[in-house]
């Protein structure tokens, strides 16, 4: 029985009803109900009555006067009322009852059986679906945590990238921290394979080549170039991003730039779509769209799926 509190009125009645039948005398039921637990305060007054009035009382008013102190007790009450219930749906003994009173005991034991299993598989049922609540609402609480530290970290790439524009007497540095904002950006969407980083080669420290960062984008591998120029990309620039990207089987390309492509760029990277996928994205889409807080992934692969299916290797996205 998982009743934590008060028997409910059906329960109290069969019980009221039970125990005088299992026990053959008065003094019988008082022990019944020492033995399951109960108070001595509770069975103080009836004790008395059946050792100096016996006639005075019944076998049914004694369970009804205790059962009565029991169930108004709080948590003190908890242990007796649930071995109560416990006795009486594990008796089996019935011959100890009058031989008159056996099969009536028998059927009011079944029938408080069954009433406590139909409360027990409530209560189970109760308590699953508190406890699916409980982990949904955990989880619930734990996605809008993880949304909230989201919502900072772009607040606080926004406000680095934001510096950046004031930094003209600083460009090797601006270009630099850019770097690290973008792939903290990549980082907070949960894209980001790997941060900026460096190749030598095997035998010296000679640095053959420098990757700005590399994501993971529609299960693809993208090697990432970022730029802060004073004027539109050009081939020079862009020509050796395609080598890096070209140097990686499978690999596909995006570069990012504060300023504008020129026309040679956009048409080159459109002739080695057919062989690789490069798209090109300005920095300004990125601060537009930190300022409408939208979903970066999102942009990313609807810029992706321009250059794919439509041949458009910079398709700006403002809004």
């Amino acid at each position: 029985m998982t009743e934590q509190f008060h028997y409910p009125p059906e329960i109290f009645s069969l019980l009221v009803d039970t125990i005088p039948v299992l026990c053959r005398s008065k003094k019988d039921v008082v022990v019944f109900l020492q033995g399951a637990g109960v108070d001595s305060t509770d069975l103080a007054d009836i004790s008395r009555t059946v050792r100096t009035a016996p006639d005075s009382i019944n076998k049914y008013e004694i369970v009804r006067a205790v059962l009565t102190k029991v169930n108004a007790r709080g948590d003190s009450g908890l242990r007796p009322r649930r071995e109560i219930i416990k006795r009486v749906v594990e008796f089996e003994d019935f011959s100890t009852c009058w031989p008159n009173d056996q099969l009536k005991a028998k059927g009011l034991v079944a029938s408080l059986r069954d009433v406590v299993n139909v409360k027990d598989s409530f209560t189970r049922m109760k308590q699953e679906r508190d406890t699916e609540r409980e982990q949904a609402l955990a989880r619930q609480r734990a996605e809008q945590a993880a949304a909230a530290q989201r919502r900072a970290v772009i607040e606080d790439v926004s406000k680095r990238l934001s510096v950046l524009f004031a930094m003209d007497n600083k460009p090797q540095e601006r270009g630099k921290l850019l770097e690290g904002v973008l792939n903290d950006l990549f980082k907070t969407y949960g894209v980001l394979v790997r941060e900026d980083f460096r190749r030598k080669a095997p035998d010296s420290s000679v640095v053959l080549e420098q990757i700005d960062g590399v994501i993971e984008l529609n299960g693809s591998i993208h090697i990432v170039e970022m730029k802060w120029l004073k004027n539109p990309v050009g081939v020079a620039e862009f020509g050796p991003h395609l080598v890096r990207v070209f140097g990686r089987a499978n690999a596909c390309g995006i570069f990012i730039s504060n300023s504008n492509f020129t026309d040679p760029v956009v048409k080159q990277c459109a002739e080695f779509l057919n062989q690789r996928t490069t798209f090109l994205c300005s920095l300004q889409e990125i601060v537009m769209l930190l300022q409408r807080q939208d979903d970066l992934v999102e942009l990313l692969k609807r810029k992706s799926q321009a250059a794919i299916i439509d041949k458009k290797p910079f398709l700006e996205i403002l809004a």
